[in-house]
């Protein structure tokens, strides 16, 4: 008998495989590569609200588990995946220049707030009002991450690859089964995929669809992340990724004349040279309505969890919650009412 059965190996998924495994639990990871949204994310990491300059909630111990988490993963599999880069806010105006200050000034955002305002031209960049920079950001290669750690797995032997079958799943004394495994815990990390699964299909999984585009701008100069109408993240050789659409509506993960009309558009409104587009990719993000991720167990099933909805912040949140629901099954510490599902209840 393993100790954790893991359906679903993006983020979240990875993120409860190295707990686990840190603690010197056995698992194995079944995975069907239905679900993208972790690997074309931006992967960025930001304490900060930019829309409102108010932080988000708990970044300190989120951003301090996970450069913990990155850290000692990147050890593992011999990768750099946590790219540090400061994250500058393009200011509209004198107005919001003088709310950033404000704002800079509250004690919970002066750790991530720079007080200087950023006059440096950037070649390519329209920006007469400056910008702000954040502190404590960068973003995580979410790609390189999900195609080094599954080759991990599959060298470990510890991957199934094939969709799971929810009715082939039995309750037995002590644990659960599932064909010819025999798990203490399930723990199911689908991502959107959620809504097929018959124990957790009525929790309040919205599903936000976000599109991206991979440019190639040669007279762009950027060596940071800028956040606009848009962000532009450089990646180097002179392309840049840039996003994301918000779409609440349309639920599949193919890109659209839509999505990529919007994003030029929003582009071209900050940069003033030319661009080719490389690629555009599209993926559904796990969002919730309250905002919130989904962490808990089955009502009255105590080897059926989930770990699900950690939306827009996955990179931040995915290493945190993790651990949560991991102290939660081992050592029955509490979960936040805030993350618990059983606020749905």
């Amino acid at each position: 008998m393993i100790d954790y059965l893991i359906v679903g190996s993006g983020l979240a998924g990875i993120s409860f495989s190295e707990v686990a495994l840190h603690n010197g639990k056995s698992i194995l990871v079944l995975d069907n590569n239905s679900q993208n949204s972790s690997k074309i994310a931006g992967g960025l990491y930001n304490p900060v609200i930019l829309k409102r300059f108010s932080e988000v909630a708990q970044a300190k111990e989120h951003l301090l588990a996970m450069n913990e988490f990155f850290s000692s993963l990147e050890k593992k599999l011999d990768i750099r995946v946590d790219v540090k880069m400061p994250i500058l806010r393009r200011f509209y105006s004198i107005e919001e220049q003088n709310n950033w200050f404000a704002a800079s000034d509250k004690v919970n955002l002066s750790p991530f707030l720079s007080t200087s305002l950023i006059t440096k031209n950037y070649r390519g960049i329209d920006s007469p009002f400056g910008f702000g920079q954040v502190l404590q950001t960068g973003y995580i290669d979410t790609a390189l991450l999900l195609n080094n750690y599954k080759d991990y797995l599959i060298k470990k032997q510890l991957l199934l690859e094939e969709s799971f079958d929810y009715s082939l799943l039995k309750e037995q004394e002590g644990g659960i089964s599932y064909k010819d495994i025999q798990a203490k815990h399930i723990i199911f990390a689908e991502g959107f995929g959620m809504h097929a699964n018959p124990y957790f299909k009525d929790l309040p999984l919205d599903g936000t669809k976000g599109e991206l585009l991979i440019i190639k701008a040669p007279q762009l100069d950027l060596d940071v992340i800028v956040n606009s109408s848009v962000f532009i993240l450089p990646l180097g050789d002179n392309l840049f990724k840039i996003g994301a659409t918000y779409n609440w509506k349309d639920k599949t993960d193919f890109p659209t004349e839509e999505g990529k009309t919007e994003l030029v558009e929003k582009i071209k409104e900050v940069i003033n040279c030319d661009f080719e587009i490389v690629s555009h990719l599209a993926g559904v993000r796990p969002t919730v309505k309250d905002r919130r991720p989904l962490v808990g167990t089955y009502a009255n099933h105590n080897s059926i969890h989930i770990l699900n909805g950690l939306g827009t912040r996955g990179v931040m949140l995915g290493p945190a919650m993790a651990k949560a629901l991991f102290e939660n099954i081992e050592y029955q510490k509490p979960l936040e009412k805030s993350i618990d599902i059983k606020r749905f209840a």
